[in-house]
């Protein structure tokens, strides 16, 4: 009989103080009871008044609109400084352009959301643009800070490539921009889903920077949650958050499901390469000491 080890002990505790407050929340968004805290037997009446409930309904559809734009344009942007930083070696202020690129990453929120802040209340005085902070302000603040992520996880994985199937394309008379659409791509094509997925996360999770650029009329999310726990946490809230780790759970499980399987026929296609190689390989010989024979 197999020991419980201090691995398997650490393994349990980890998992457990990461997911069962998940599970607890879960449980409370059917609780009947208007008190949190108190249990007053099962009930859907939370997800059922959560279409009544307009304001809150209204912050998750912003959350996740500005979250998708956040996530397209920092893998856009993040992308194409990633390439600048791994492919251009040489140029002038290189080192102060991959510092730029990452002091999102070790900047406090509150000094980058304050920054926006002022430079987008100066833009409104000199050009009259935004006159108003709102949806736009928190994607530009939200790309601004997702993009750095993209473009260190893009960088990873563009060191990491060979480069001579690039060249190859070249030499074949493939244009450098058709090179980076039909062969670069697909092959970071992970890193891009990967720093997608982070930037899409992040945007949704943010609560500074949308504090500092947003206006009337676009809470966000995390605002709104914040606003109300600090007056009590309401059970629609927790029907919410529920709702939330569903669609979670389910993207992360079609994309865990699709990349398995591309792996396994990525795997298949290089054995069958592989057998057919070695297959050529043993008839070659025979077919020599066929001719030599004859």
């Amino acid at each position: 009989m197999k020991r419980f080890g201090f691995s398997k002990f650490m393994l349990i505790f980890g998992l457990s103080f990461i997911y069962l407050p998940m599970l607890i929340l879960v449980i409370y968004s059917f609780n009947a009871s208007k008190l949190v805290t108190v249990w007053g037997g099962w009930s859907f009446k939370w997800y059922a008044g959560l279409l009544d409930n307009t304001q809150l309904m209204g912050s998750v559809v912003r959350s996740l609109e500005i979250a998708c734009y956040t996530a397209i344009a920092a893998v856009a942007l993040g992308t194409l400084a990633a390439f600048v930083l791994t492919r251009v070696t040489r140029f002038k202020g290189r080192t102060l352009f991959g510092g730029l690129v990452t002091a999102p990453l070790v900047m406090p929120e509150v000094i980058t959301g304050l920054s926006l802040l002022l430079l987008f209340v100066a833009m409104a005085q000199m050009i009259g643009w935004p006159q108003e902070r709102g949806i736009v302000t928190i994607w530009i603040a939200h790309t601004t800070f997702c993009a750095a992520y993209v473009a260190v996880v893009v960088s990873a994985r563009l060191r990491e490539l060979d480069l001579s199937i690039e060249e190859a394309a070249m030499d074949l008379g493939a244009k450098p921009f058709k090179v980076f659409f039909l062969i670069t791509i697909p092959m970071i094509a992970p890193s891009l889903a990967a720093g997608g997925m982070m930037s899409f996360a992040l945007s949704l999770d943010d609560l500074v920077l949308a504090s500092f650029v947003s206006g009337p009329g676009s809470t966000t999310l995390p605002m709104e949650v914040f606003s109300a726990v600090r007056l009590g946490v309401k059970p629609e809230i927790n029907a919410v958050a529920s709702l939330i780790l569903l669609a979670v759970s389910i993207v992360t499980f079609m994309v865990w499901y699709f990349s398995r399987r591309a792996e396994e026929s990525r795997k298949r296609a290089i054995q069958e390469a592989m057998d057919q190689t070695a297959s050529e390989s043993w008839q070659q010989p025979k077919k020599q000491m066929a001719g030599a024979t004859a």
